[in-house]
């Protein structure tokens, strides 16, 4: 501070300056004297029909202004908690608080007029001069609108002076760098509403995010049994009217900020409308004695109080007479017999009357903690000469209980951090509008941002949701023209899940699991292919190795018998291999049973398609064999002379050639490899072999198909020749049965799913085997065996 005699020279060229830097008015305060004194700025007296300043001269007088019930309940909160402080042994023991209540009159204008003569201790303050001497000024708790807390703060920002708010909410005055030594004991709007949030999710209600263009008529029209509620109170009560008018009801409203509404609600029959409403306030227990402290005012007990007789007419419809002042008749005069104990105020339990209280003991423990040398990091402070920025670090570092139980810290940026009742309005037996204690909402760490909430057994609690939930099995599927939160449950198509309640859509099971019946999860799939130990393998096992043994022992008979008239018939050379490839193709099914490999992919399809095109060739060089000697007669012909052993070997070699050629170039080009199989069969996962390129395949086939087909035709048109052991007719319907396996296998095949198309192709393969074997070489080892002796 600068010496006395310049600021008095300072402030006497100041006070010759022109009238306008002047802030002009005076209005009442309640101030009492101590070693420290606290500011307090509150709503008390609001101001209306307010006068329009022309900078040209002082307005004159005062506005009009209103009582505000609440506003000067909450500054005798301040009183009392001051009081109490006072009377503490353990909190500033050899301190006394004094203090200077202030209203804003709920104006900016105001509230900075106030704020500045609270600084310099002027009734007509001048900026950054204090002309008198005195108890320090330590902090301001104040104000009540974020509007008024927000000038307020800006100014004392400035000077780096503590400010504690009991009811500022706007979020930016969490702003540490815009408002440095701003504190409140409430939490912000942004708080507030991830808190409200998280009540309506933890009730399960859905909302709309629509703008609100006709707000009483969506209510009207809505299906919602729950309502958001983010209003001021003015804008509230415009809203409330309509809806009484309406009849709305049936709708639970909920809001942080709906206990303060409450207590400005003039409408008649809104209770009807707020009955089951929902709402939220900072957790503390009521200071114990201020009913009582509240029950004792009177005018006569502290005539210092310029404002309690204001706040008694406006209570008990009163007036005190004023010296000379003429009173109508139909006036009545406050006759001071009249007691605030047992007078019922609007909805006391959740009107916050005691607001400035924690605010008031967060100042009263940091300068306890200012010096009393509890800190040991640096020298104490005098109790009476320190300056009020030296408040700040201790203020916003408190962390204590106040004597009702009310947990006090700041976070860093000085807004409380507080656990929130859940409170809901309820209709008594009597028919009385009421609010009841029904949970707690607390934060808690190991939650990360989210709240822990404690509802009460047995509370109730409506439905608002357009859809139901979606139970797992099912996703969301939105409806046409409908807010988001609207939307129909479809099952899960196949093969997909959803093991969540609401999933926004079904996703897919990995390869190796598949989606259970109800499609809630996924379990692992059943590996599935034909194995030789199944009954089925077995069963067709054994029947290759019986055709195989079989053809081996028409083999050794032919060997034995070799030179008969029937073995040396027909070209025994061209019946050894016929009986070999056989044999091969009787046990290539072998290869197709079995967990499929990259080795067992590469020869079962190039195996089948070798072995069967030398049986096939062989058929039809026998075929040619036949037809060739009985067409062509004459000696001598070049034809005729090619009909000796060696031909029917270029035949099967020839024929061979072509299908090695085209197996080769499948190979090299798109080889069968292993693949699992998904879709065929639920549940499993089903092993078999992919055939790579389906055009090299169908080439394979298509070639061996056509020699098939070759030797049958060839075979047929000979049928009629004369023949001593009818070798042509043999031919011709062991070909017929071969062509019509095949032919019978292309359908099934391609309708076989899974596993059951490997068991189709082995069982072609050992049904034209057998077809083969049996049409030529069982009536010749008939003739061999038992009808040797006929035909010696």
């Amino acid at each position: 501070m600068r010496p006395c005699a310049l600021l008095a020279m300072l402030a006497c060229a100041l006070v010759v300056a022109p009238v306008p830097m002047l802030l002009p008015g005076s209005s009442p305060r309640f101030e009492r004297p101590g070693d420290v004194v606290l500011g307090g700025s509150f709503s008390i007296l609001q101001f209306y029909n307010v006068v329009q300043l022309d900078f040209r001269s002082l307005p004159a007088g005062l506005p009009s202004s209103r009582v505000s019930s609440w506003g000067y309940r909450v500054a005798q909160s301040f009183v009392f908690a001051v009081e109490e402080i006072n009377r503490s042994t353990c909190l500033l023991p050899n301190l006394t608080l004094g203090f200077s209540i202030r209203n804003s009159g709920d104006s900016v204008h105001r509230a900075l007029h106030e704020t500045l003569s609270f600084l310099t201790g002027q009734e007509d303050p001048v900026p950054n001069y204090v002309c008198q001497f005195g108890p320090p000024r330590v902090a301001l708790v104040g104000d009540t609108r974020s509007a008024l807390s927000v000038a307020m703060a800006r100014l004392l920002g400035l000077y780096k002076f503590p400010q504690v708010s009991y009811a500022s909410t706007l979020p930016s005055l969490s702003d540490k760098t815009q408002f440095p030594s701003f504190l409140r004991t409430r939490a912000s709007d942004l708080t507030s509403s991830y808190v409200v949030t998280q009540l309506v999710r933890h009730l399960r209600w859905s909302w709309s995010t629509e703008k609100i263009d006709a707000i009483v008529q969506k209510m009207e029209q809505s299906t919602a049994t729950g309502v958001l509620v983010f209003l001021s109170n003015s804008n509230i009560q415009l809203i409330l009217r309509r809806l009484v008018g309406i009849r709305v009801l049936g709708q639970v409203w909920v809001s942080e900020g709906l206990l303060h509404t409450v207590i400005a609600l003039a409408t008649p029959g809104a209770s009807w409308i707020l009955q089951g409403a929902f709402g939220l306030k900072l957790h503390s227990s009521h200071a114990h004695g201020l009913p009582e402290f509240f029950a004792h005012l009177h005018p006569s007990r502290t005539p210092e109080d310029m404002f309690l007789r204001r706040f008694w007419e406006a209570t008990f419809g009163c007036r005190w007479p004023h010296g000379n002042d003429t009173v109508a008749r139909d006036v009545q005069l406050c006759s001071g017999s009249e007691s605030l104990r047992g007078h019922e105020f609007p909805f006391q339990d959740v009107s916050r009357v005691d607001a400035a209280y924690p605010a008031v003991y967060s100042i009263a423990r940091a300068l306890h903690d200012l010096v009393s040398c509890e800190q040991g990091d640096k020298a104490c402070e005098d109790s009476r000469h320190f300056q009020p920025w030296q408040l700040l670090h201790p203020l916003r570092k408190v962390c204590f209980q106040t004597p009702d139980g009310t947990h006090i810290m700041f976070d860093a940026n000085g807004d409380l951090v507080t656990k929130f009742d859940v409170i809901q309005g309820q209709q008594s037996p009597e028919g009385h509008f009421h609010f009841v204690h029904i949970g707690t909402m607390e934060p808690h760490p190991s939650l990360g941002d989210r709240m822990m909430i404690h509802l009460k057994a047995g509370v109730q609690v409506p439905s608002s949701v357009c859809s139901t939930s979606c139970e797992p099995g099912s996703s969301q599927m939105p409806r046409q023209g409908a807010p988001h939160c609207c939307f129909e449950c479809r099952p899960c198509p196949e093969g997909q899940f959803a093991d969540q309640r609401d999933m926004k859509s079904c996703r897919q099971c990995p390869k190796e699991q598949y989606p259970s019946q109800a499609r809630d999860r996924c379990l692992p799939r059943t590996e599935t292919f034909l194995a030789f130990d199944e009954p089925l393998g077995l069963a067709l096992t054994s029947v290759a190795l019986a055709l195989a043994g079989l053809a081996c022992l028409v083999l050794g008979v032919f060997l034995r018998f070799r030179d008969t008239p029937v073995v040396r018939a027909n070209n025994r050379a061209l019946s050894y291999v016929l009986l070999v490839s056989l044999a091969l193709c009787a046990l290539s099914p072998l290869l197709f049973l079995g967990r499929p490999s990259p080795t067992t992919c590469l020869l079962r399809q190039t195996t089948f398609a070798v072995v069967f095109t030398v049986a096939v060739s062989c058929v039809l060089a026998k075929t040619l064999t036949v037809v060739l000697a009985f067409r062509v007669t004459r000696p001598g012909q070049r034809i005729r002379m090619c009909l000796g052993p060696s031909t029917s070997s270029f035949v099967v070699l020839g024929a061979l050639v072509v299908q090695v050629v085209l197996c080769g170039i499948w190979l090299g080009t798109s080889p069968p490899f292993p693949h699992s199989d998904t879709a065929s069969e639920a549940g499993r996962l089903v092993l078999l072999c992919q055939e790579g390129s389906g055009v090299a395949f169908s080439c394979v086939l298509g070639y061996l198909g056509l020699l098939a087909v070759g030797t049958f035709s060839v075979a047929f048109l000979a049928r009629g020749l004369p023949d001593a052991f009818n070798e042509t007719k043999f031919l011709t319907f062991s070909m017929l049965l071969f062509c019509s396996v095949w032919t019978a296998f292309l359908p099934l095949y391609h309708s076989a799913r899974g596993k059951a198309t490997v068991a189709v192709e082995v069982f072609s393969i050992l049904a034209s085997t057998a077809g083969l074997l049996g049409g030529l070489f069982l009536p010749k080892c008939y003739l061999i065996l038992l009808g040797t002796r006929w035909l010696g």
